[in-house]
């Protein structure tokens, strides 16, 4: 590698676990989620290897992210579902880009702005089913299906689809919110509309709730290879985690017992020690909440992050003998664990948080660096 850090992303390793997942769930359609620059992975380049996999939607969160991805020339259906209050559909409908759209006034102004542009505006319908989140309440459904039949009948827009999203809390949660939603789907074709795209199912549904697959699932987070679930592992699941974020000693220290080390002496050699230093901090995504308890792999062995995370870097206690290891070899923080180096999930574990954050909070100091295997 060159330079002091880099995340390398396998892009065959998305284009498989693509594949395999849609083997797995056998629904008709699979949308692979790339939103926050694919959890951190890099949105064009993602999009392109999961389309490759099998996938034939795309999802974001906002209208600029389905935007980055049609100025990159990719022209697979695209569903964006989280607006700006004051949001303009116009440039999304010109681009073709399908509105997730949660109220009547939502409605409305996708309708307005395609009539201004002489088009007609592709729409998924989402559901409030138990998440307390944006979705049109099942008190309103009446009235905003009545709109969107309206809609549709002079032109300005179609109901393409009908989402919405499970807490995971609970087998009874999660199939509180199935029920409901099936009414919502069953209520809005009562009204007239026939949308051809249902999905309430993310991963881990896909994954264990075979009734919440319907027509198409949104695969995130086993898109990038790592695990939903607390009683699984990546392997278990079949998939390959994507990134491996890397780092470079920057600088051997022989100290002596009692040396303290990094901020608040959190940690203090125990005996005569060697220390390495790693230019990753939180500035990069490196969670200070792992301080103390991370692992790193350096050679084909692992060693411990000792004292606190700072800003641009931390520090690895090598024990107390000299492994040989010298400024300049790589240091791997994460990876697939197939290999012998920590997982994500492990520093999620030492961070007190889930493998979906360390990967998306990734900073912009980290050049990432796309293979093909």
């Amino acid at each position: 590698m060159s330079g002091f850090r880099e995340a390398v992303i396998d892009l065959a390793a998305i284009r498989s676990n693509m594949t395999h997942l849609r083997e797995l769930v056998g629904t008709p359609h699979a949308m692979a989620v790339v939103k926050a620059n694919a959890y951190g992975h890099g949105a064009v380049p993602v999009a392109r290897a999961a389309l490759a996999g099998g996938a034939d939607w795309l999802g974001v969160a906002d209208i600029d992210e389905a935007l980055q991805l049609r100025d990159a020339g990719i022209d697979a259906p695209i569903l964006a579902w989280l607006h700006d209050p004051d949001a303009d559909f116009s440039a999304a409908i010109d681009d073709d880009v399908t509105l997730g759209l949660s109220s009547a006034l939502q409605l409305q102004r996708a309708a307005d702005a395609a009539k201004e542009l002489g088009q007609s505006a592709s729409v998924h319908l989402k559901l409030e089913t138990g998440l307390s989140r944006n979705g049109v309440h099942e008190s309103d459904w009446a009235e905003v299906f009545a709109l969107a039949v309206a809609l549709e009948q002079v032109g300005l827009l179609r109901v393409d689809g009908v989402m919405s999203h499970l807490a995971n809390a609970s087998a009874i949660d999660d199939q509180q919110a199935l029920e409901c939603f099936e009414r919502g789907v069953a209520a809005a074709r009562a009204a007239g509309l026939t949308p051809t795209l249902v999905h309430l199912a993310s991963s881990e549904a896909a994954l264990r709730l075979p009734a919440a697959r319907f027509s198409m699932v949104r695969l995130g987070i086993t898109l990038y290879g790592l695990s939903p679930f607390e009683d699984a592992t990546s392997a278990d699941l079949g998939l390959v985690p994507a990134m491996t974020l890397r780092g470079r000693v920057a600088l051997v220290r022989r100290v002596s017992a009692g040396a303290g080390v990094s901020y608040d002496y959190l940690w203090r050699a125990p005996e005569d020690s060697t220390l390495v230093l790693v230019p990753l901090g939180y500035a990069d995504g490196i969670p200070r909440q792992a301080s103390g308890n991370a692992l790193v792999q350096i050679q084909g062995t692992t060693y411990p992050l000792v004292g606190r995370v700072a800003m641009d870097q931390f520090v690895v206690n090598l024990g107390a003998g000299n492994p040989g290891v010298a400024v300049g070899d790589t240091v791997v923080l994460f990876g697939d664990p197939s290999t012998g180096a920590p997982s994500a999930t492990d520093w999620a574990d030492a961070a007190g948080t889930i493998n979906y954050e360390i990967v998306t909070r990734i900073g912009h100091r980290v050049p990432r660096r796309h293979i093909h295997g």
